[in-house]
């Protein structure tokens, strides 16, 4: 099938311009307290379905699904130990690191694994798959048990806040729906990208409900991530350059300069 020639963004170049509105959005979340203006969160909006639209391709085409996931898995790991220990070597009263969308990408990439089983599942009239399948679902949900089990210590004025503590650390190596970044509603987003990824408008459009969801709740300035289905249109489906390790670097790399940069100038 021809390409059409107002297509012109490549995965690579999808991924090199969220990464740009990122560095941008960013740079308001470490330098608000100093006056960073508005619009620099602003063209950060549409930055997480750009990359959730990117990660729903990488895993259709990735050679072994299983790795794809253990590298986000362990990146996720990564991440949150590295903010943790960034925060206790330069503590900084400005900003709070909760960045982890590798979390976020290990999630929803759960899901299209569990969508992926389930489609085989009722293609093959395989009962035992389809169900297992359905099954699986429930893990990232159980997952977030941890979390509310620690709630219920926390409201128990007898456990020492340094358990409590201890404990909420632990937790953030567990991913699951309910607390990564972004939260459910972007897993869901990012499957239904998966799911529908053979048909641009249908993506498009769970991303604009979405949007419209947001700005009805009235969460901010977050309804703006409806400017990602620009980028969307404008995908010709082609890889591009690849450059897979540049996003697994730069991610915590400007997140931890800009951090050091607040810390120590402000």
């Amino acid at each position: 099938m021809k390409t059409m020639k107002w297509k012109f963004l490549n995965s690579t170049t999808i991924k090199l311009l969220a990464a740009a509105l990122m560095f941008l959005d960013h740079i308001h979340q470490m330098f608000a307290s100093a006056g960073a203006p508005l619009w620099l969160t602003m063209a950060g909006r549409p930055v997480f379905p750009v990359f959730l639209f990117a990660a729903a391709e990488s895993f259709h085409f990735t050679r072994s699904k299983m790795n794809y996931l253990k590298r986000l898995l362990f990146a996720s790991w990564g991440m949150t130990l590295y903010t943790f220990l960034l925060q206790r070597a330069v503590p900084n009263e400005n900003v709070v690191l909760m960045n982890n969308a590798f979390s976020t990408f290990f999630v929803a990439g759960l899901y299209m694994l569990f969508w992926d089983r389930f489609t085989e599942g009722i293609a093959g009239r395989d009962f035992r798959k389809t169900v297992k399948a359905i099954l699986c679902c429930l893990i990232p949900v159980l997952c977030a048990l941890p979390a509310f089990f620690i709630a219920i210590l926390a409201a128990n004025g007898n456990v020492p806040f340094s358990m409590i503590r201890l404990l909420t650390i632990l937790s953030l190596f567990i991913p699951n729906i309910l607390t990564v970044e972004g939260g459910y509603a972007f897993v869901l987003l990012g499957v239904l990208f998966y799911i529908f990824r053979k048909n641009r408008i249908l993506q498009i459009a769970a991303l604009l409900i979405l949007s419209a969801l947001t700005y009805i709740t009235g969460d901010g300035f977050q309804y703006l991530m409806c400017l990602a289905a620009i980028p969307m249109a404008l995908y010709n489906g082609k890889r591009g350059h690849g450059m897979k390790n540049f996003f697994y670097i730069f991610y915590p790399a400007h997140i931890g300069i800009l951090y050091l940069i607040s810390a120590l100038l402000l």
